[in-house]
C-alpha cells in the first residue's frame, strides 16, 4: 500500500472493521461504515493525557471502575447508524458493559485532549455524539496546546440528554467530577509539560476572575 493510501478513508462493514482493526498499522475510527485513519499524538498532548490519567488513577481503583486509554473503542449505535470513537481516555464503572475486550458501549467520563488537528471534532462531532451515550455522564475537554479544561455535564446519563452545563477550574484549578465522586487538580494535568506548568495555576485564577 502507497503511504498516502493509509490516510484515506475506506468503505467497511463493522464486522470488517472489527475483526481487521487489531491489525491495522493505524488506529482507524469507523463512522457509518467508513473507516478513518486517525493522526498521530503530539509529545504535549500524550503528555497531557498522562496527567489526567495520574490525576484520575487512584479514585478508578478504589471505585473498582476500568480506565482505558486512547488505545480502547467506544461503540455508539444509532439510527444513523453504528460509530467506533478511540476517545484519550474511557472510563467505565457498568460490570453490565463488558460484552467485548475491544470496545464499552456505556462509560460514565469520557475525556479528550485536543490538538490543532482534532480540537474541532472534539468540540463539534464528538460532542454532539456522545450526548446520544447511554450512562455517559460527563465529558471533559482538555487542551494540549493551553491550559484550557471545560467539563460538560448531564443529570442521569441518559442518552439523547443534552449537555446541561459546562464548569471551568476554580481559581485553585480544582475540578468536581461527580463520576468518581472526586475533587481532581487540574493543574496536574499539566505537570509533565514545563512550558504549560507554570501558565496553568494562573490561567485558571484568571479564568476565575474574569467570570466573577
Amino acid at each position: 500500500m502507497h503511504p498516502a493510501e493509509k490516510n484515506l478513508p475506506l468503505r467497511m462493514s463493522v464486522a470488517d472493521y472489527l475483526a481487521s482493526e487489531p491489525f491495522s498499522e493505524v488506529r482507524r475510527e469507523y463512522l457509518d461504515g467508513w473507516v478513518v485513519p486517525m493522526p498521530d499524538a503530539t509529545d504535549w498532548h500524550a503528555l497531557v493525557r498522562f496527567g489526567v490519567v495520574m490525576e484520575l488513577r487512584d479514585r478508578v481503583r478504589a471505585m473498582g471502575c476500568q480506565l482505558f486509554i486512547a488505545d480502547f473503542k467506544l461503540r455508539l449505535d444509532t439510527q444513523q447508524g453504528t460509530t467506533f470513537y478511540y476517545p484519550d481516555l474511557l472510563l467505565s464503572c457498568d460490570p453490565q458493559d463488558r460484552e467485548s475486550p475491544y470496545y464499552r458501549r456505556s462509560p460514565c467520563l469520557i475525556v479528550e485532549v485536543t490538538s490543532p488537528s482534532t480540537e474541532r471534532i472534539d468540540r463539534r462531532e464528538k460532542f454532539y455524539a456522545y450526548a446520544q451515550v447511554p450512562g455517559l455522564r460527563e465529558y471533559l475537554i482538555v487542551g494540549s496546546e493551553s491550559p484550557e479544561v471545560e467539563l460538560w455535564r448531564r443529570s442521569g446519563g441518559e442518552a439523547g440528554l443534552a449537555w446541561e452545563a459546562c464548569e471551568r477550574p476554580g481559581a485553585d484549578g480544582l475540578l468536581r467530577l461527580d463520576c468518581l465522586d472526586k475533587t481532581v487538580d487540574c493543574t496536574g494535568f499539566y505537570a509533565d509539560v514545563p512550558e504549560l506548568a507554570a501558565a496553568a495555576a494562573s490561567a485558571f485564577a484568571a479564568e476565575k476572575s474574569t467570570s466573577a
